[in-house]
């Protein structure tokens, strides 16, 4: 949605394109919202997915390979998943909490779609598919959907204002970026960019400069290893963070964890 100023939608059974505008998104949980115009839509019914069952029927509802209206069915695989996905372009990726596994197929193009339990309830949205590292392709029957709870909390957000002010998910109060091993080439740690003024991060002398090893015993070599951990915790808790400052004395600090403020 970067940058997008008017989109086109077409409706699962088919017929024109409608208008549609970006309203907002909120790129941890990759989620967005569109405002579309014209035409006949039925809006979707949303279940709790904290109700959702292991073993439980779904299909996965959406536009797969560009197949519009395509629907896959599985059973609901494991809950309370924790799940990174790449960054592509601007999009730096997202980190989704309590995601719901699933054997129903996700394809690219189910992503932004529905996981449907059979009796109509919309328990999640697909958002993307286990890749087997050994050979760099979708792993088959292993997707994910974040779960509807965690739409629910935020859409209405975005809806409201485009933005989201309370997403319920922890912060140290930093600014980071990966850091590469110079001998190796491998992600080591995160470094500091910046750090929130008044902030846990701040409190607990975190500076610009420092990296970030681990959190709660897990080790952080990457943005995306350091949002995981991060994605399991609550705002208001505090985290035990090892640094390494510059001149190469490490610590571990208490950080009291902040919240992860939403972008419009």
């Amino acid at each position: 949605m970067a940058g997008a100023d008017r989109i086109e939608v077409t409706a699962a059974s088919g017929g024109s394109p409608l208008a549609a505008e970006p309203v907002g998104a909120f790129a941890a949980d990759d989620l967005a919202v569109v405002k579309v115009s014209g035409g006949s839509l039925r809006p979707a019914s949303w279940g709790e997915s904290r109700r959702a069952e292991v073993g439980q029927i779904v299909l996965a509802m959406g536009n797969p390979l560009g197949l519009a209206g395509s629907v896959t069915n599985g059973i609901v695989s494991a809950l309370h998943r924790t799940v990174s996905t790449r960054g592509e372009g601007a999009f730096q990726g997202s980190t989704i909490a309590d995601a719901i596994q699933t054997s129903a197929a996700i394809n690219p193009g189910n992503s932004g779609g529905a996981l449907v339990t059979l009796d109509g309830q919309v328990i999640g949205v697909p958002t993307a598919a286990a890749s087997d590292p050994s050979i760099g392709a979708p792993a088959a029957g292993i997707g994910f959907a974040t779960p509807s709870d965690t739409v629910k909390r935020i859409v209405p957000q975005l809806i409201r204002s485009g933005k989201v002010s309370d997403s319920g998910r922890a912060a140290l109060g930093v600014t980071v970026r990966t850091i590469l091993d110079p001998q190796s080439g491998q992600r080591s740690a995160v470094a500091v960019v910046e750090v929130q003024r008044g902030g846990g991060a701040a409190k607990a002398g975190i500076e610009p400069g420092d990296l970030i090893l681990s959190v709660n015993g897990t080790a952080t070599p990457d943005q995306t290893a350091l949002s995981s951990v991060l994605a399991t915790l609550k705002p208001g808790g505090i985290a035990d963070v090892e640094i390494q400052k510059p001149d190469g004395t490490k610590k571990r600090v208490q950080v009291t964890l902040s919240e992860l403020p939403g972008g419009g």
